[in-house]
């Protein structure tokens, strides 16, 4: 059966002004009073008083509260997303008949969360009824197979398909009555943090989750009024525990799967009037880099961080700019194993004392056990700390049989060392579970990793048998020596070097929920293994591991330091390397999505047949970018011999240019690193091209200095033929250097980011001032001039941004209508050539294609640079004999050259990371 959560008749459209904030009828809230209250303002030091035992539950069947008393909010609206809102009334309505839908009988229920109204409801509806809930990520099926195998649950609701926020669930009912064995207490079962597809298991009781709801709106002052967006995961705790606690108190969910660092969030949020954002560290990397402290959120009261350490410079900074934009940071700390929350830091006290956890929440309190061992601090006020409260969990669970059990944890030993402040207020200085001991010592990886940032890097660290792993993430910093890191940290820590291993990464390994991925880290350091015969087998078959594409995405970018959350342009991924890299993965799995690019190489991976099955022929396509490429450099080399005179293909080629300078370059790294980047691409157009004409200088005195350096239309020049051979290179690099200087200003980048289709569009305007030329840029040959061809660099640019329809269609009409009359006598066909083919790539992401199409496409694609770079001086010594020969000639020396050069330029980025290496203090 499906859980409708689509579009419905009670599903009012999101009006551009929504209705004022109004406050609940009188008494329409009391069912969520305070029933700890008092317990807020407690000595920062001393334990808090007890709590008031809670009402019961009920004699027959224990609910949670909150989930069953949706209906008392009335019509406030409680779901907001980008395609209509839900009234508290209707999303009870919903919830009711989906927990008629779940049964009488208390079973097992297995929830493929995501931030979607269809989980929402299932989730609710199985807290209202009493079925214990056991929820997994909806956006890893190994997870929901593994966890499934394991616990056996007797109802399986997972996405019907996918889609937007409204998606509808599916309600698979295995069982008719319960398999299991379920306590009475028992309401929800999550994964610990870092442990997702293990059976090890959270047991949370109906108290734990109505008690951390009430305790996190009491100290954080939630109100009926409050919209809170859903920025982290259903599945994790911390973003669970936003959804509860709005929702105990009728307040607004902003419901979205975007991220932060996505202009469509930050569009929605605003239109919801948005008060509250939640993040772990990585969000807050993320707000650094779309420009939040510039941002104008008026209706934004609140920012909470959870989930891992955020520097306390990094607390200071977000302190004062709430102070300065009236809103309140709230510094928390947590552990699934407590519900969500243990602790938070008062907001006037975040400036001051950033580096501490806080207080207790209400109704709960702290103690610290002496330590086994000596602490690395040898400080006397340290130890575990211990927290005991109503949101403890009853324990876990590790397999179906542990589900029958009750409360086996009375307090949570945290496993964090921490210290008790003079002030009252509580400090993490370690992690008792990460002390690894190397070579007999005994090493605290957090303090590593604080060691790390006070040189200004970014770094997690980990024990693994007799070494510390560390990795470094370059960001927005100059490039790192992952040998000079390797030396510091073993100076620091007092060990060899041969016992440090460390590598750097464009990003940091992370979770799902934005946490560190320790095992990655310890991957990532590990040593790749050189493939074998099967390995090879199976990425020419279909049938390839993440292991097997790792090892690819390491030989075609020539990465030591990819692991499966990679990407191809987290990796510095380009259109030179793009086609190879895109024909080898569509050969090792089969088909490949749209944004495979940007895709992590773990979500790549696709299931293959079964080991007897008969293998599917795959159907091959081609991307259109790639076979424009491939299309366009023949036509300019036959044009220029003539086989053909069909003119045209070096100004589509522009087009896709841009076109892959927006999907290769214009990615979620922040704004230094995105220069850097195009600062690599264009030595890697440039000095191959400088290289030939050296040669052909050399071989011909056909040119001078200014084609050389690539400059020729910066000066006075004659209309001789020779001088203009190379205008294509010349101008997509003049173009480049212009955007990168662009893009290097904070102003124009935060633009971009919150309005790519606009920012674009706002390019291709420009380029139509330089297309008809009113300032007299030109020069002698006016449809070869850089001022003039940048708008059908933009308009790709602009094709690659198009997500809609009309945005589509707006692009045709301005191509259509501009292109005309660029070529001097008109020219009908090359322009029809110039229209055809950029329509083509606004409208047509891939085409049919065969195996051997793909083959030669990829090459000359992958080439095309190089062709057009050396067919000047190959097709004059053979077109008199053969126009043909002359042609196919033209092609071998050039993808020969490329060959060369491609391998000779993949070594540029280590020879600058050499030249900007991190110095030793003192250097």
């Amino acid at each position: 059966m499906t859980i409708p959560s689509g579009p419905r008749p009670d599903t009012r459209p999101l009006p551009a002004q929504l209705p004022p904030l109004e406050s609940a009828p009188p008494g329409g809230n009391r069912r969520a009073r305070h029933r700890i209250a008092g317990l807020f303002a407690h000595p920062f030091g001393g334990r808090t008083a007890p709590v008031d035992p809670l009402p019961a539950w009920g004699s027959e069947r224990r609910t949670v509260p909150f989930a069953r008393e949706l209906a008392a909010f009335g019509d406030r609206i409680a779901l907001i997303t980008e395609d209509g809102t839900l009234t508290y009334r209707e999303l009870a309505a919903r919830v009711a008949e989906t927990a008629d839908r779940l049964g009488p009988g208390r079973r097992l229920v297995l929830l493929a969360g995501a931030n979607r109204v269809g989980a929402l409801v299932v989730y609710l509806a199985a807290l209202s009824a009493g079925h214990p809930l056991l929820l997994v990520p909806g956006d890893n099926d190994s997870t929901i197979d593994s966890l499934t195998a394991a616990y056996e649950p007797d109802v399986v609701a997972v996405p019907r398909e996918a889609g937007t926020a409204t998606t509808a669930w599916s309600i698979d009912e295995r069982h008719p009555a319960s398999a299991h064995t379920l306590h009475p207490d028992l309401a929800l079962l999550l994964s610990t943090s870092g442990s997702t597809g293990s059976p090890k298991l959270v047991r949370l009781s109906h108290e734990n989750l109505q008690a951390n709801a009430e305790s996190i709106a009491t100290y954080m002052d939630i109100r009926d009024s409050d919209r809170a967006a859903t920025t982290l995961p259903m599945h994790y705790c911390y973003g669970l525990s936003v959804i509860n606690s709005h929702l105990l108190r009728g307040a607004g969910l902003i419901v979205t799967g975007r991220s932060v660092a996505d202009a469509g969030f930050w569009e929605l949020f605003r239109t919801a009037r948005g008060t509250a954002l939640a993040g772990v560290p990585y969000t807050f990397d993320l707000l650094d880099r779309v420009g939040f402290d510039r941002m104008r959120l008026p209706g934004l009261r609140r920012v909470t961080q959870a989930g891992g350490r955020l520097a306390p410079d990094r607390v200071v900074r977000y302190a004062e700019a709430g102070r300065r934009a009236g809103w309140e940071l709230f510094v928390m700390y947590g552990q699934t194993e407590a519900t969500a929350r243990m602790a938070y830091l008062p907001p006037r006290l975040a400036a001051d004392r950033p580096q501490a956890v806080g207080v207790p929440i209400p109704g709960g309190s702290f103690r610290l056990q002496p330590l086994d061992e000596p602490d690395a601090t040898g400080a006397p006020d340290t130890g575990e700390l211990v927290y005991s409260g109503p949101n403890v969990m009853l324990g876990y669970a590790e397999s179906p049989a542990d589900l029958a059990l009750g409360r086996t944890v009375e307090e949570l030993r945290t496993g964090d060392i921490a210290r008790r402040a003079p002030d009252g207020l509580y400090e993490i200085v370690g992690r008792r579970s990460r002390f690894a001991k190397i070579l007999g010592l005994r090493i605290d990886p957090q303090r590593v990793e604080a060691m790390l940032e006070r040189h200004g890097l970014r770094a997690c660290c980990a024990g693994d048998d007799d070494a510390l792993a560390v990795v470094v993430a370059t960001g927005d910093t100059a490039d790192v020596d992952a040998a000079w890191v390797r030396r510091l940290v073993a100076d620091e820590c007092g060990l060899p070097a041969r016992a440090v291993r460390a590598r750097v990464a464009p990003e940091l390994p992370r979770l799902a929920t934005g946490k560190p991925d320790y095992e990655a880290v310890r991957r990532l350091t590990r040593t790749l293994r050189e493939p074998s015969p099967d390995d090879t087998t199976r990425t020419r078959t279909g049938r390839a591991t993440t292991e097997d594409l790792c090892r690819l995405y390491a030989e075609i970018l020539d990465r030591q330091d990819v692991t499966e959350d990679s990407s191809f342009v987290g990796l510095g991924g380009d259109s030179l390397s793009y086609v190879e890299m895109s024909l080898r993965l569509e050969e090792a799995l089969g088909t490949l999505p749209a944004d495979w690019h940007t895709t992590p190489i773990r979500e790549l991976r696709h299931p293959g047949p079964p080991p007897l099955a008969r293998p599917a022929r795959r159907r091959r396509t081609l991307e259109t970018g790639i076979a424009l490429r491939a299309v366009g450099i023949v036509l300019v080399v036959s044009a220029h011999i003539p086989v053909f005179l069909v003119q045209g293909g070096a100004h589509v080629l522009l087009g896709v240019a841009g076109f892959n300078f927006a999907r290769f370059h214009l990615t979620d790294a922040g704004r230094r690193r995105r220069v850097r980047n195009l600062g690599r691409s264009i030595l890697r157009i440039a000095v191959p091209s400088m290289v030939w004409l050296a040669f052909a200088l050399a071989l011909t005195r056909e040119y001078d200095l200014a084609n050389l350096l690539l400059a020729n239309s910066l000066f006075p020049q004659d209309n001789s033929d020779p001088e203009w051979r190379y205008w294509f290179v010349e101008a997509l690099v003049h173009i480049l250097i212009v955007l990168t200087a662009l893009l290097a200003l904070p102003l124009l980048d935060r633009a971009e980011r919150r309005s790519p289709f606009g920012f674009a569009l706002g390019l291709v305007g420009l380029g139509l001032v330089g297309r008809y030329d009113p300032l007299g840029l030109a020069h002698v040959r006016f449809h070869l001039s850089p001022t003039v061809v940048f708008f059908l660099f933009a308009l790709g640019w602009a094709a690659a941004r198009a997500r809609t329809v009309p945005q589509r269609l707006l692009l045709t009409v301005v191509l259509a209508a501009t292109v005309p009359g660029l070529f001097p006598g008109g020219q009908p066909l090359r322009t029809s050539i110039v229209v055809a083919g950029l329509a083509l790539l606004v409208w047509v992401p891939v085409l049919p294609s065969l195996d051997l199409v793909n083959r030669v496409a990829g090459v000359l694609a992958g080439s095309s640079l190089y062709i057009y770079l050396t067919h000047f001086h190959i097709y004059p010594y053979i077109r008199d004999h053969s126009p043909t020969l002359a042609l196919l000639a033209s092609l071998v020396v050039g993808v020969a050259y490329g060959s060369v050069a491609t391998r000779l330029m993949r070594r540029v980025p280590e020879w600058l990371a050499r030249g900007r290496a991190v110095p030793a203090p003192g250097r």
